[in-house]
């Protein structure tokens, strides 16, 4: 991966210098002990930041942010969207995979879909943006991958029907799979051949359910692929949205599946990077 310039790197170090101290000034002596740059480079870069707006010079020789960060940050903050960061992350998997790629969200006890790209060969796929059903315990440990168990438990307590001890087992047993493999994926069942209608995907009886999560991937073994999701982390590491790749048919060998996995969480820690380096949430 190429890196970025020294003077680049030099530049960003100034600028985070002065947001984590936003209310004081420093002089070039200052920044030069605290940065270890050298003084000619340091005032350097201190002179194009100021005639850029971006830094201000004071009238005691100190420094402070400029102006021209005002509006800038403004703008940011206003089109800040994690999924803005994860759209073109989605196109890429869908053409990729040839299949519909979308970003789920969860609302209390249901899931929704707010963005979805389709391959050309998908385009007439049935779910579209605000589609929303019920969460079901054994496709929600992606939401709750790094929960705490009485958050856990809250929800599943919160559901009606209420679940049935093995939805129950199957969560915890999905959060311990995508712990291990950063990803999580689901199969058609021996019922899922006879049922047309979107909604067998929400089937509350999970021993008959058509889509059965996969908690074993074996390379050499062979799955009914149904889809695959991983989730995108906020700093805290909860579960923001959940990005899916979903509209597989036939049969998938288990290294295909990690390899089509291992995508996916890569996207989605590129999106989490991405929140990671935006607006910090302050209490007001």
């Amino acid at each position: 991966m190429p890196r970025s310039s020294p003077g680049v790197r030099r530049i960003v170090a100034i600028l985070n210098f002065f947001a984590e101290h936003p209310h004081e000034s420093f002089t070039l002596s200052d920044l030069v002990r605290a940065l270890k740059l050298s003084r000619a480079t340091c005032h350097g870069l201190l002179t194009g930041l100021v005639e850029a707006g971006y830094l201000y010079r004071t009238s005691d020789r100190g420094y402070l942010l400029g102006p021209a960060l005002v509006s800038i940050g403004e703008v940011a903050k206003a089109h800040y969207s994690p999924l803005k960061a994860a759209q073109p992350e989605m196109r890429i998997l869908a053409d990729e995979f040839d299949i519909v790629c979308s970003a789920s969200f969860r609302e209390g006890t249901e899931v929704v879909v707010r963005e979805r790209a389709s391959a050309v060969s998908h385009l007439g796929y049935s779910v579209p943006r605000g589609w929303r059903a019920p969460l079901l315990p054994q496709f929600a440990g992606v939401f709750f991958v790094w929960s705490a168990p009485d958050e856990i438990e809250t929800w599943l307590d919160g559901l009606s029907p209420p679940p049935s001890s093995s939805q129950r087992e199957a969560m915890q047993t999905s959060i311990t799979m995508i712990r291990r493999y950063g990803f999580f994926a689901a199969q058609r069942s021996s019922t899922a051949s006879n049922l047309q209608s979107i909604e067998w995907f929400f089937k509350s009886a999970y021993e008959e359910a058509p889509l059965l999560p996969i908690f074993e991937i074996d390379e050499h073994k062979s799955y009914e692929l149904s889809w695959v999701m991983a989730p995108v982390l906020d700093t805290n590491r909860n579960t923001v949205f959940v990005i899916g790749v979903q509209g597989f048919s036939g049969q998938y060998t288990g290294a295909k599946i990690l390899s089509i996995g291992q995508r996916i969480q890569q996207a989605c820690e590129r999106v989490t990077t991405f929140i990671g380096r935006g607006p910090s949430k302050r209490a007001d």
